[in-house]
């Protein structure tokens, strides 16, 4: 049956709540409904992706968080999931299960200087609610600010939270995250933030990949990925591999396109040839 304002991978609607910091995500790689906690509301990253959906992106920091608001916001959220008719009125019956919490939103969220009173703060309302340790709480991050001790020690509480984290690496070159991330960084400095990210918190990598004008990712870029990965495969929980789902809007849109299932397909075997577990969202 359709539903009216209905939630799908391809619709994430952040604003079927009207909510500011909360907004509910049916994910296809958690597997169900996510609720997402969005700490960068005024659309600023320190990154720019060029497949990013974000409307409007611009670099810089989030705003000052209001602790009180999100709290606020994350109770209504929560009762209305499961003890109102949320799931009723906007999830497919296959897809109505709470998979988890995850920092995600517009933006880095590590970025935010109250990211550490935030993870307090969901770490209490899970566990009022009887859900701490029974769904999981997730970070989905560019990685840049995993060389701060403050940053680090909100991974070793995130894991004690039932936490793990989604760390982005979508090219193993210089070049190659210029081209798609748009920010300069030495790919050796990043695999490292990743490896001590991961000593602290169980962490997967998470990796977009897709056309760019009418070409797929080639074999020189694709053995500078899996070169770059094999750095740290025994640290890892394994590789979230995903294509396009959803419209970029950023000024590259046109120039992007979806790869078929079946070259994600192949390109996961690669990595798993590498002793890696891989999960493939095309």
């Amino acid at each position: 049956m359709s539903l009216e304002g209905h939630l799908t991978p391809a619709n994430h609607n952040r604003d079927v709540i009207g909510m500011r910091y909360i907004y509910p995500v049916v994910s296809r790689r958690a597997g169900g409904v996510s609720i997402g906690i969005n700490l960068n509301v005024n659309n600023a990253c320190n990154w720019r992706c060029i497949y990013c959906n974000v409307p409007d992106l611009t670099r810089g920091s989030p705003e000052p968080i209001e602790l009180d608001v999100l709290e606020r916001e994350l109770r209504a959220f929560l009762d209305d999931v499961l003890h109102g008719d949320f799931m009723q009125r906007h999830v497919h019956e296959a897809d109505r299960h709470l998979k988890d919490v995850a920092f995600s939103g517009n933006g880095e969220p590590t970025s935010a200087k109250e990211f550490p009173q935030v993870l307090d703060l969901v770490e209490k309302v899970l566990g009022e609610y009887g859900l701490l340790g029974s769904i999981k709480v997730r970070l989905i991050t560019n990685g840049s600010l995993m060389d701060k001790p403050q940053v680090l020690d909100s991974m070793r509480h995130l894991a004690k939270c039932n936490g793990e984290v989604w760390f982005k690496v979508d090219a193993g070159t210089k070049e190659g995250i210029a081209r798609i991330n748009d920010v300069n960084l030495n790919p050796q400095s990043h695999i490292q933030r990743l490896a001590s990210c991961a000593a602290a918190c169980p962490t997967f990598i998470q990796t977009c990949m897709f056309g760019l004008d009418g070409h797929a990712p080639g074999e020189e870029d694709v053995l500078a990925y899996l070169a770059l990965i094999s750095q740290v495969k025994d640290v890892i929980k394994g590789v979230h591999l995903y294509g396009l789902a959803r419209l970029s809007l950023q000024p590259e849109s046109s120039r992007l396109t979806r790869l078929s299932p079946a070259w994600l397909e192949s390109m996961a075997q690669r990595i798993r040839q590498l002793g890696i577990t891989v999960y493939v969202s095309p």
